[in-house]
């Protein structure tokens, strides 16, 4: 019987998983509160008349395709990819036979926030964990923002996977890739910052504008990353099927042997 370790934040009234306006909202109706909807159904029916007087309990979420653990299609990156060749795929066209693969787990929780992570610094990471990246391999970034999810600060933690480290896994058969940081990219606030001194629109949100020239798949809002090993585990990831869309969330869970 493997392991399984969840990889998945809760979705919850919590300012601090988003930027300001971009958080989930849940309401919750219990069992009390909805037994009239319940007898509804049936002329007659009075509240008492159920067990214990209960109805069922209900929730309405408002949340955007990108709030909580979710998967990033192609087509949130940009319209086209394959360097323009193809349209890009959506979140509905995810080929599932990506989304069950050996994982690979790169701990760069010693970066500081901000930092862009270089090729170099894969290839030093691959070397130390003894890893050779094999195509379709699920590649987790573990950042120091998975430790303050859901507090302040968090979405402008960790460092940030920008084109040229998205193209080194990419260009290597990579197609499914993940962090616990709000973003695959470095952190607004600290992009804002190079933007400041160097307008160069390159370095504006780079790793996902990678996926213009090879189509790849990109998880956020990971958890637990730190109680993975390096390798030899299964990731295990599908989408929810929303037609036509950007993203999906993903209950996405880790398989030990």
């Amino acid at each position: 019987m493997p392991q399984f370790i969840d990889l998945s934040v809760d979705i919850d009234n919590n300012i601090h998983t988003d930027h300001p306006g971009g958080s989930p909202k849940i309401d919750y109706l219990n069992h009390q509160q909805t037994a009239n909807g319940l007898t509804h159904f049936f002329p007659g029916l009075k509240p008492q008349d159920l067990p214990d007087g209960e109805g069922w309990a209900v929730e309405t979420i408002t949340l955007s395709t990108h709030n909580g653990t979710h998967m990033d299609a192609p087509w949130h990156f940009h319209s086209t990819t394959n360097n323009g060749s193809d349209r890009a795929p959506t979140i509905d066209e995810t080929p599932l036979e990506y989304c069950f693969k050996p994982g690979v787990k790169l701990d760069f929780r010693h970066f500081d926030d901000g930092y862009l992570v270089t090729a170099a610094d894969i290839e030093a990471e691959l070397d130390r964990i003894e890893h050779a990246l094999q195509p379709l391999d699920i590649v987790l970034v573990n950042t120091r923002a998975g430790d303050i999810f859901g507090q302040p600060g968090y979405v402008d933690a960790g460092c940030g996977m920008g084109r040229e480290a998205t193209l080194y896994l990419t260009e290597r058969g990579v197609r499914v890739v993940g962090t616990d940081g709000w973003s695959w990219d470095a952190p607004f606030n600290h992009t804002a910052k190079r933007w400041a001194e160097n307008p160069d629109p390159s370095i504006i949100w780079e790793g996902h504008k990678a996926g213009r020239e090879i189509p790849y798949w990109q998880m956020e809002k990971l958890s637990n990353l730190a109680a993975l090993p390096a390798n030899n585990f299964t990731v295990a990831c599908f989408p929810v099927k929303i037609k036509g869309a950007s993203a999906g969330w993903t209950r996405c869970v880790a398989m030990i042997d």
